[in-house]
């Protein structure tokens, strides 16, 4: 077997599966880098390279994980429920974890959005921070091993193109063809 020295091409819409997969990806960088935020803070103050990095986490999981969750709850997670009856648990299950991971953002985002209180306390936005990650983590995980997989078994290629042009469209670009 051989490999190419290129990388391969993001999954675009065409591939919504494969898009929602990255998405994870992006979803645990940004967890990444929430983690480093605590030592920074604590040897550097809010400077801009801190504020920069509170910012740029803010802003997608303001938008991007939004429109990723809606993906998942209005179109994806309905879809198995219907196509896999067996799914549905795990369906409920993930809906729930929604749930509380935008719990987990609700105490987050106003310590993102200002820093100097996040500086304030370090302990307490550490133990914020330490909750929100290891619940994405583990929700990006289960959906990876156990949503994904088998929604590439069950939903047909016209599901998933109707799946891509739903996401395309909640993000108000053009349906994939």
């Amino acid at each position: 077997m051989t490999h190419s020295p290129f990388p391969s091409a993001a999954p675009d819409f065409s591939d919504p599966l494969g898009l929602l997969r990255a998405c994870h990806g992006r979803i645990v960088a940004h967890c990444q880098t929430l983690e480093r935020l605590v030592p920074h803070l604590s040897a550097h103050g809010a400077d801009g390279e801190a504020r920069e990095a509170m910012a740029r986490v803010h802003r997608y999981f303001s938008t991007a994980a939004q429109h990723h969750h809606a993906d998942e709850e209005q179109d994806l997670f309905p879809r198995l429920a219907t196509a896999a009856p067996d799914l549905a648990p795990l369906v409920q299950a993930l809906a729930t974890e929604h749930e509380g991971l935008a719990r987990h953002w609700q105490a987050l985002a106003p310590l993102l959005s200002a820093p100097e209180r996040a500086v304030a306390d370090l302990a307490a936005f550490a133990a914020v921070i330490g909750s929100f990650v290891a619940a994405y983590r583990a929700h990006a995980a289960k959906e990876n091993e156990q949503l994904l997989p088998r929604a590439a078994d069950v939903l047909s290629p016209e599901e998933l193109r109707e799946l891509g042009a739903r996401m395309a469209a909640r993000r108000g670009v053009a349906a994939p063809t």
